[in-house]
């Protein structure tokens, strides 16, 4: 969906409007002054995964990985919000 930019003083004014609207898949952008400063977008729902899911992405990562062989830090992606 595209984004609808708005001002920052209307969506002060219909906050509850907006986030119904961002509730059905609506994005928008933020401006104060003319320059887009922020977006409101809907929260994706997480899935969880089982453990055994979990594994196979880990070792997903370590075969699509093209660094040194063995420099795969699993610890450390985790650490970077890789998915």
């Amino acid at each position: 969906m595209l984004n609808q930019q708005i001002g920052i003083f209307e969506a002060k004014t219909h906050l509850s409007q907006i986030i119904n609207k961002v509730e059905n898949g609506a994005n928008f952008v933020i401006s104060k002054r003319g320059k887009p400063v922020a977006k409101i977008v809907p929260i994706e729902q997480e899935k969880e995964m089982s453990f055994q899911e979990v594994v196979e992405e880990c070792f997903k990562l370590q075969k699509n990985y093209r660094g040194k062989p063995g420099s795969f830090n699993v610890r450390e992606a985790i650490e970077e919000g890789r998915p």
